[in-house]
Formats: C-alpha cells, sequence, structure tokens
C-alpha cells in the first residue's frame, strides 16, 4: 500500500480543482501548469485527451480516469488517495471543472469527508462568451445543456419566459437549429441571441439576431452548424408602457427613500403590478 501513500510532490494532499484550455492550447496559466506538474495524480475526464494537452506542456503524473460514469465510485478512491497524503488535480476535457463538466460528486464528498479543495481559475466557456457578446451581463443565468428531449426542452423554455437576466446555454452541432426553433416558439421571434462558436480556435465567431433570423442564418448553411456552441438569450424586457404612469411615479418617490428592491415591492403592492417589471424600470430609469 505504500505506492498509495508515499507523496512525491510538494503540494500539500489536497484536491485542486485545475481550469484548462476550451480550444486554444495556450489559454492555460503558469499556476494551472504548475499544479499539474507537481500534483501525484491527475483525475480526467478523458484521459485520451488530457493526455495531449499533457504532452504538449511536458507534463508526466499518473492519470486517473474520472467521468459521469463512474464519479461516484472512483471518486471514493481519489479522496482515499488524499487522506493517505497524496495530492490530486481533477481537469475535464476543457475549461473549468464542475461547468456542465463532472466533479459535483467528489467534490461534495471532499467537503463532507473534510478534504480540503483548492481552486485553479482559468478558461471558462460561458465567461468568454459573455464578455464579448454584448448583451448585459451584471446579471446572467447559466443553464448548462437544456434537455436532449423536446418535452423537456419546451418545458425548460417555458419556464424561463419571464425571466430578465441574460440566459446562457450550452449546445451542440446537432441539436443547435431545433433548440433556436424552440426559442422562437416559446419566448419570440423578436428576442434577441448571441451565439458564440468555437470559442478561442481558428474559426471563432459570434452571430447576433433576433431569434427568427438567427434560425434562418442557421438553416442557410449546413456549415453554420458546425462547432461547438454557446447559445445566449437576452432576458425578458418589462414594458414600461404596460405600467401605469402613476406606479412609476410612485417607484420614483419611494426610491428616494428606500432602495429599489424595497420600493418595487411597495409600489407593487399599492398599483398591483408586478415587482419584478418594477425593480427591472427602476435599474434601467432611476
Amino acid at each position: 500500500m505504500s505506492d498509495h501513500s508515499e507523496s512525491l510532490s510538494n503540494l500539500p494532499a489536497k484536491l485542486y480543482i485545475v481550469a484548462t484550455p476550451i480550444g486554444n492550447i495556450s489559454d492555460i496559466s503558469y499556476r494551472a501548469i504548475e499544479t499539474l506538474q507537481q500534483v501525484d495524480v491527475i483525475a480526467a475526464e478523458d484521459t485520451r485527451h488530457s493526455g495531449k494537452l499533457l504532452s504538449h506542456y511536458q507534463i508526466k503524473k499518473p492519470m486517473f480516469p474520472l467521468h459521469d460514469h463512474n464519479e461516484r465510485e472512483r471518486g471514493k478512491v481519489l479522496i482515499e488517495k488524499i487522506k493517505a497524503g497524496q495530492s490530486v488535480a481533477l481537469i475535464s476535457d476543457a475549461g473549468t471543472p464542475l461547468i456542465s463538466d463532472p466533479g459535483y460528486h467528489l467534490v461534495n464528498e471532499c467537503r463532507e469527508k473534510g478534504v480540503d479543495i483548492v481552486p485553479i481559475p482559468g478558461a471558462c466557456a460561458t465567461i468568454a462568451a459573455l464578455s464579448a457578446a454584448g448583451l448585459p451581463t451584471d446579471r446572467f443565468s447559466f443553464e448548462g445543456f437544456l434537455p436532449a428531449k423536446e418535452k423537456g426542452k419546451q418545458d425548460k423554455l417555458s419556464a424561463l419566459i419571464e425571466e430578465t437576466r441574460t440566459m446562457v446555454f450550452y449546445e451542440s452541432p446537432r441539436r443547435i437549429t431545433d433548440t433556436v426553433q424552440q426559442v422562437v416558439n416559446i419566448l419570440g421571434a423578436d428576442r434577441k441571441i448571441v451565439i458564440a462558436r468555437e470559442l478561442t480556435k481558428t474559426f471563432e465567431s459570434f452571430y447576433a439576431l433576433p431569434a427568427q433570423e438567427m434560425l434562418e442564418w442557421l438553416k442557410e448553411d449546413t456549415n453554420h452548424c458546425r462547432g461547438e456552441f454557446v447559445l445566449m438569450i437576452a432576458g425578458a424586457v418589462a414594458d414600461s408602457e404596460a405600467i401605469p404612469q402613476v406606479a412609476l411615479n410612485t417607484l420614483a418617490l419611494l426610491k428616494e427613500q428606500l432602495p429599489l428592491k424595497k420600493a418595487a415591492a411597495l409600489t407593487a403592492q399599492i398599483h398591483s403590478q408586478k415587482k419584478n417589471d418594477l425593480y427591472k424600470w427602476g435599474l434601467e430609469n432611476l
């Protein structure tokens, strides 16, 4: 059992969550490389895929497969290794582990077992896409992958009809057209969409169009559906025309004495309006 308990690393026996590139192999931090060079074991979603990254940076460490299908069982083995004094890095195929990637059960179990966890930040497709999309980023909702089945997808989008935050989804090439079709059907043809495709790679591109026009653009050329997608949908806009002027006046007066959230709640109660619409209007106008 000595091979499981003797650490050759200078790093403390902890779990290191290491972000890796999402496309461009240069998008990795010095700290991430140093961590991967120094840990005892690297747990990877796909050891063959990650092996190329490690080879590029001349990192030679034992690799340990950890993916959706074996995470609960294999995670226990990794925790035993850490408890025995070894340091473990967790990486995914691309980007930050746990963000629509495996790792949740391992991290949750580590927390329960008192194992320290250290995040080594870096690339994340969601943040990269939002930073260049031109949609509001002060508040956003990360929704990951939509359900593959049509009913599930429709239900999920229907639940987001009144969501005022920018919504971020990941989508595959074979499902992107159907997903945008459902956006048209459920959220409306005029809802603004921004697609980020092949982020950080050679053919990285951004497209911003109303939902119906985006659907037509996707359908006009099969090449438009190639690559990995981050789909960003503008949040619902509060219709100030639907809010009576007397309510807006009340909100403005209350806002002079109260925080906007409280002022919106009281105005909604006084004038029988939607609190979220008033709050959204206040953010943009007061």
